[in-house]
């Protein structure tokens, strides 16, 4: 899934002005932290599309990608992790 987000509300969430600060914050902070915060900001978000060849930046934690594209826009992928634990008959 990946999600548009607002700017703005993303770099003040982390105490942030730019897209390089964040992935130093991020870095600094404990990994639930980070995804308590990130998992705050999707809510309520539609899923949207991003073109992966207008990526300029990005920063990876677990199951969280944030992606910066050319045009200053910031998007949030969330890996669905969806397995299937499920055994199949034996007959």
């Amino acid at each position: 899934m990946i999600l548009l987000l607002n700017k703005d509300s993303l770099f003040s969430t982390f105490g942030v002005n730019t897209f390089q600060d964040l992935d130093l914050a991020i870095s600094s902070m404990a990994p639930s932290m980070v995804d308590y915060y990130l998992s705050d900001l999707s809510n309520g978000v539609d899923d949207t599309y991003l073109n992966k060849r207008s990526i300029q930046d990005s920063i990876s934690i677990g199951e969280f990608s944030i992606y910066l594209d050319y045009d200053d826009e910031v998007y949030l992928e969330i890996e669905d992790n969806l397995q299937d634990f499920e055994t199949g008959s034996l007959w």
